[in-house]
């Protein structure tokens, strides 16, 4: 059992620079979360924290019940995997998933039953007379999958494991790495950038900047309910459309107003923000809620194309709305080339509204 909590853990170094300020958070036991965030966001910091490399500065880690701030790493039952493999170059891939296990002294006949179940998991079962230099960089991650696996930890840390990776190995080892916290039933901690490897693998998501929390929710809930624009902004391809204005009130109705683009708010949003005609918005239309055709004129966004961009079985347009430029993502029967003067329906229940100057969410609190 592994269940993880930061009671107000923070990290100051020595000259003054905060990676992580006041984090409260619960791991469940055999959850899959991810931390996601831009660079030096403090996800790292609070993953090493996990893993006994990084001092608490301030509150209190607990494995379950226990203390954990000045247990040594060794005792504290984690496995980690690195973005850099950080394989033995000299040693066969055999030697390097049996490391760890040789290192604590288990019986040659335990090693060597829990390496080859694990190369038969990750089918590197093959490769184990290999050195790492014979290995491609797939293979090397297995490599490093099967060298953590085989400790049976209560906790497995991933820090950007798949970063070095082509595209499509990307993709196939996600879910080589959700199947394997499947078959593993054990707390697993990821950290990424990437909001592809989060939305696809995450029980729950947790957004970071600056080394401050800035959600904590499911996937879709991270994705529908964002609580800023930043989050907003970090999860989505291409990303969120946008628009400053302010809200008004025309034929009786709510609206959001810019320049001449006038959409009508839905009746929840609207209840939400009665009575504030004037205050400063920003309005977030996600890439993929609109769609070509006809509609109610408080129901569109219409603009001139700037540019198409195929991207396989769907089309990103760039498109000039109210002196803005937005990007949409449509389907290839829509056929439209830049110039063209273009309508598109907009998804009302699907709009997000922020306060421009504070930047959170009017709708999700």
């Amino acid at each position: 059992m592994a269940r993880i909590r930061f009671d107000s853990v923070g990290k100051k170094y020595p000259n003054g620079f905060v990676a992580l300020e006041n984090l409260n958070l619960d791991i469940d036991d055999k959850e899959f979360l991810v931390l996601l965030g831009p660079s030096g966001c403090g996800k790292s910091t609070t993953l090493n924290m996990i893993a006994g490399l990084e001092d608490v500065t301030d509150g209190n880690l607990y494995f379950d019940r226990d203390v954990m701030n000045t247990v040594p790493p060794h005792k504290r039952d984690v496995a980690m995997v690195f973005q850099s493999y950080a394989l033995y170059p000299h040693k066969t891939v055999y030697d390097n998933i049996a490391f760890g296990l040789k290192m604590r002294k288990h019986p040659k006949d335990e090693i060597d039953r829990r390496v080859r179940d694990a190369a038969r998991r990750l089918e590197i079962e093959p490769l184990l007379e290999r050195r790492p230099d014979q290995l491609s960089g797939g293979q090397r991650q297995r490599v490093a999958l099967g060298r953590a696996m085989v400790r049976q930890p209560s906790v497995f840390l991933m820090d950007e494991p798949l970063s070095n990776l082509d595209a499509a190995l990307r993709i196939s080892m996600r879910a080589e790495i959700k199947q394997l916290h499947q078959a593993m039933q054990t707390t697993f901690v990821y950290v990424t950038h990437d909001q592809a490897e989060a939305l696809t693998l995450a029980d729950r998501i947790v957004v970071m900047r600056s080394g401050v929390v800035q959600q904590i929710g499911s996937p879709d809930a991270i994705y529908e309910q964002p609580r800023n624009m930043f989050v907003a902004s970090f999860l989505g391809n291409p990303p969120i459309n946008f628009l400053e204005g302010r809200l008004a009130t025309e034929n009786g109705q709510a609206v959001f107003r810019r320049g001449e683009l006038a959409l009508t708010l839905p009746a929840s949003m609207a209840q939400r923000v009665a009575g504030q005609d004037g205050r400063e918005v920003v309005l977030g239309i996600r890439a993929e809620d609109v769609a070509e055709g006809a509609g109610e004129a408080g129901e569109r966004v219409q603009g001139r194309v700037l540019s198409v961009l195929p991207v396989g079985s769907d089309q990103f347009y760039e498109l000039e709305v109210a002196g803005s430029k937005l990007f949409f993502r449509l389907g290839k029967e829509v056929q439209h080339r830049a110039g063209d003067q273009v309508s598109l329906g907009v998804n009302l229940n699907r709009l997000h509204l922020f306060d421009k100057q504070s930047t959170a969410s009017l709708v999700w609190h």
